[in-house]
């Protein structure tokens, strides 16, 4: 079904119409271009080729068709990005028997929750004292409407009795995490929310999953309720909030991340529309891969007291590790985000924009707290080292290691030293720094020639051009490959060349790739040269020598 429908909606879409309404394209040649819709920028780097339906942004390094387009922007998988398209496209999307039976039964799950979150809206009279009390954390009317919050009431089967009548069965409520049995009595069920205020978490794609209900008892145990994980609600895969915050974070290329709802709501009601909160868990790999989508940057504004520190370093661990930037707002002991978003706003504000690099932020605050220096480096060590390990960075890992040297007084070999206990795991590192994401290694100059040398044979078939570095690449290679090549090497070419190639261009790119070749030959000598003048070894130097002028020699006509 699925390669049909795609082959549908791109027959039906252009891949400009798909992308016009994120982003403002202007013809350029054979492409057309535009300000990236994935980092800020002035000059125009993303680039839309319509004879392939592709796209590629060179700021960003990603590229693809429609649907990767749509996957990166909305924050949905190729499902969600099908169902998008097709949906734009006037494509129905048919289902074999199995596929249709499930997407039913999670369409009845979503109708549930849909029910569900127009009936606690419908509670929430104005006059009320859960309205009250939302006004009072410092929430405008515009925010409790736009947030979509509700009142669950103070009653055992208020929602169930509602959705029994309108068909739902107690297996489908019970599905979507909307009631729940009595402990010790089969068969007796009662809605699992009740005298709380009511937060819709939706997914990336602004659809209702779940809900979080804040206590309005004062005598209730439990201040928060989060729905149970369900076949809609993975606590690992939803960040709440991101259906609003995707663009912000996108445009302001970091995301602000909080503690709870709460904090959230009146984080963008200040402005930083940019703002995701964590559902009481720790940010996982699907967290970070959500965010990335949109930023590589993320800013902590956890609490200040030591399970909001230690949750900061957790969480920091992790986004360090998957190759993000990390930075930390210092609050001030006993004050959360939304307690500082409703009575100082500009003090906040002045927070957000000092915000320290994690590193810094750490050993900032163990210094202020800790004045005796053994026990600031056992400290440092024990949190802050950690942090420095999981930087992906090799030049930015040895800057922080500059900066901790200097807090705490000590050598810089010796942070290099504690960094090989935690690397060692003498210095335990956490869960959460357990996965450390590995850096793509650099293509080399000569790889790049080949790659815009096939890329360009791909893009101008049937000229003059493609064909003489057709003969050039089999010569290098022996045959051409059966595959295509990436986006970026294929719009380069593009870029490259032009519409209408000159036809010294393939004499040019051939020379390139001759002296890019001769270069790395000219380096692997240097280096035997090298090693044979540290070992001594004469005949060795007499031949290394006489092969870098011999390639000096080839080079320099080039």
């Amino acid at each position: 079904m699925a390669n049909d429908t795609v082959e549908k909606i791109k027959a039906k879409l252009s891949i400009v119409e798909v992308i016009q309404p994120y982003v403002k394209l202007t013809k350029a040649g054979r492409y057309f271009r535009g300000l990236s819709p994935f980092n800020k920028e002035k000059t125009p780097s993303f680039y839309v080729n319509v004879e392939r339906n592709t796209y590629y942004c060179f700021s960003s390094s990603q590229g693809g068709d429609m649907f990767t387009f749509i996957e990166k922007m909305e924050g949905v998988d190729f499902k969600g990005a099908l169902k998008i398209l097709a949906e734009k496209a006037g494509v129905e999307l048919v289902y074999e028997k199995g596929a249709s039976e499930n997407k039913g039964k999670l369409d009845r799950l979503r109708e549930a929750l849909l029910r569900a979150e127009a009936m606690y809206q419908e509670n929430l009279h104005p006059d009320g004292p859960a309205y009250a009390y939302a006004l009072s954390r410092g929430l405008t009317p515009e925010s409790i409407k736009n947030w979509s919050l509700g009142l669950a009431p103070d009653s055992w089967r208020t929602l169930l009795e509602k959705l029994s009548a309108d068909g739902f069965s107690n297996s489908e409520l019970v599905a979507a995490g909307l009631i729940k049995e009595a402990e010790g009595k089969s068969g007796t069920w009662y809605d699992r929310f009740r005298n709380r205020l009511m937060f819709p978490i939706r997914d990336s794609a602004g659809r209702t999953v779940a809900f979080t209900g804040r206590a309005l008892d004062p005598n209730d145990q439990a201040k928060y309720l989060n729905s149970p994980e369900t076949e809609l609600y993975k606590k690992s895969e939803i960040l709440f909030g991101m259906d609003k915050a995707k663009d912000a974070i996108r445009t302001r290329a970091f995301a602000l991340l909080v503690e709870g709802q709460m904090d959230l709501l009146m984080l963008h009601q200040i402005g930083f529309q940019n703002t995701i909160a964590l559902s009481g868990t720790a940010l996982s790999k699907e967290h970070l891969s959500l965010m990335k989508r949109y930023a590589d940057n993320l800013m902590l504004a956890l609490d200040a007291d030591r399970a909001g520190l230690a949750a900061s370093q957790k969480n920091a661990i992790a986004a360090l590790a998957s190759g993000m930037r990390v930075k930390a707002v210092k609050l001030p002991l006993g004050k959360d985000p939304a307690d500082l978003a409703k009575d100082t706003p500009q003090d906040l504000t002045r927070r957000i924009s000092e915000a320290k690099p994690i590193v810094e932020f750490f050993l900032e605050t163990l210094a202020s707290t800790e004045r005796d220096q053994h026990r600031l480096i056992l400290e440092a060590e024990r949190i802050v080292l950690p942090l420095i390990q999981a930087i992906q960075s090799p030049m930015e890992r040895e800057h922080f290691v500059g900066i901790a040297a200097r807090t705490l007084g000590i050598s810089a070999d010796a942070v290099r030293a504690g960094l090989n206990r935690v690397r060692s795991g003498e210095v335990p590192l956490g869960r959460a720094g357990s996965s450390v994401a590995v850096t793509p290694n650099r293509i080399s100059h000569k790889d790049n020639r080949v790659n815009l040398m096939l890329a360009a044979i791909l893009a101008y078939d049937g000229t003059d051009l493609a064909e003489k570095l057709k003969k050039e690449y089999i010569r290098i290679n022996g045959t051409l490959p059966e595959h295509t090549l990436d986006e970026r090497s294929l719009f380069e070419a593009g870029l490259t060349f032009g519409e209408t190639p000159d036809q010294n261009a393939a004499d040019d790119l051939i020379r390139e790739f001759e002296k890019s070749v001769l270069m790395e030959k000219l380096n692997e000598a240097t280096a035997t040269l090298r090693m044979s003048e540290a070992s001594g070894d004469g005949e060795a130097i007499s031949a290394a020598v006489d092969q870098i002028k011999e390639i000096s020699s080839r080079l320099a006509p080039l």
